[in-house]
């Protein structure tokens, strides 16, 4: 038609050379490029009968669990669900994920989380990036849904207190922590000379504590605006990160978004955006009942309702985490932000690359990049997701 959809435009951009939410030397007819020199191609009209598709690099998928697994929930057999959960993320466009372990006792720890190690992605699942902790090192006042009983504090011995919790750290990439907490920065700081990024968040930090967190290798916030000090112009917390003028030369802060219509405002989604569109990371903090629909269900520790998009902890307004997956978030946000298909697909897949450090294999279509990609519609619906140039999903009307 004469007016093309979202996902042809990505295309049209990128055909004529430009770089197109970072697909850079991608074109109609694409070919691209696989690690062992093989290739596969990607031709005009793929994906939708009648128009072309557009490409999203893999995102990042922060998930407490989902389709009925709970990581946080001591099993014999911890695998069998995290590969659960990777092979239905795969109609969501989900190309790696980090599992997320809320706060728990450090018995469920050291028996879980020898049980997801790093993995490649491919027809059986969603690659594994590593194991995001979310606590127990976090605010009381500001702990959301998790258990009181478990938080703990590392004051006394610093990171020997992280690692008598957690056990090895071998499988873990993300630590969200408090930084107001006592002797954090030290703990910051060997998190970070292990390679482990340290996200803030659940914690009553003021700017200045952000700060200097961020001074000592912090590089995240988890779950912008959500269980932190609101926004106060005199000081305005952790939130104030996205605009402050004492970081590093050169550092990026990365800041992450549940972008559901229910954890965060439209207009506090503008705010983020407009101020530090860089560095925003969609999350989905997707809880186990992803996919199982209304009723009462649970995550780690707690019982948590769930009505509608809209999951709480058990008898209280407490949300605990979301119901909409990755491709929903995009949607919305795209919506919400008024923003750029571009800008909306980087926000789920070259940030949290960057992020990560994983720029130069993910998050991108460079030349030597890891092949994984996903087609979508003019709406932005998933169609087909490749890992490592082979399709591993596909919509039923794809397939016609």
């Amino acid at each position: 038609g004469p007016h093309p959809g979202p996902g042809e435009a990505v295309l049209r951009r990128a055909a004529r050379g430009r770089r197109a939410a970072g697909l850079r030397g991608l074109h109609l007819g694409a070919r691209l490029h696989r690690r062992a020199d093989q290739w596969c191609g990607l031709s005009q009209g793929q994906g939708r009968r009648g128009g072309a598709p557009s490409t999203l690099r893999p995102p990042l998928f922060l998930a407490l669990g989902g389709f009925g697994v709970d990581f946080s929930k001591i099993t014999e057999n911890v695998g069998s669900g995290v590969a659960l959960v990777a092979q239905r993320i795969l109609s969501h466009g989900v190309t790696s994920f980090c599992p997320t372990l809320v706060t728990s006792p450090p018995e469920i720890y050291h028996k879980v989380l020898p049980q997801i190690p790093v993995k490649s992605g491919g027809p059986h699942g969603a690659g594994v990036l590593g194991v995001h902790l979310e606590g127990p090192f976090i605010s009381q006042e500001k702990r959301g849904a998790h258990p009181e009983a478990h938080l703990r504090s590392f004051e006394a011995h610093a990171f020997h207190d992280v690692l008598a919790t957690y056990g090895p750290l071998d499988n873990v990439r993300i630590v969200t922590l408090a930084p107001e907490l006592g002797r954090s920065y030290e703990v910051i700081q060997a998190l970070t000379a292990q390679g482990i990024c340290v996200s803030l968040g659940h914690s009553v930090a003021d700017l200045q504590a952000a700060e200097e967190a961020v001074q000592s290798g912090a590089t995240f916030i988890t779950h912008l605006f959500n269980a932190m000090l609101p926004f106060h112009h005199r000081d305005p917390g952790i939130v104030g990160l996205l605009t402050s003028d004492r970081l590093p030369p050169g550092r990026c802060i990365f800041y992450g978004m549940i972008a559901d219509g229910i954890h965060t405002n439209p207009a506090a989604l503008r705010i983020a955006y407009r101020a530090h569109p860089h560095g925003l990371v969609l999350v989905t903090d997707a809880v186990p009942a992803l996919g199982l629909g209304n009723g009462r269900h649970t995550l780690g520790q707690q019982d948590v309702e769930v009505d509608g998009l809209t999951a709480y902890v058990a008898g209280t307004k407490t949300l605990c985490g979301s119901i909409a997956p990755m491709d929903v978030c995009v949607r919305h946000f795209l919506q919400a932000t008024g923003c750029s298909v571009e800008a909306a697909l980087e926000a789920a897949s070259l940030h949290p690359a960057q992020l990560l450090g994983l720029e130069k294999s993910k998050g991108s279509l460079d030349f030597g990049a890891d092949a994984d990609f996903v087609v979508l519609d003019d709406n932005l619906r998933v169609q087909a997701t490749y890992i490592s140039g082979e399709l591993v999903w596909q919509a039923e009307e794809a397939r016609q």
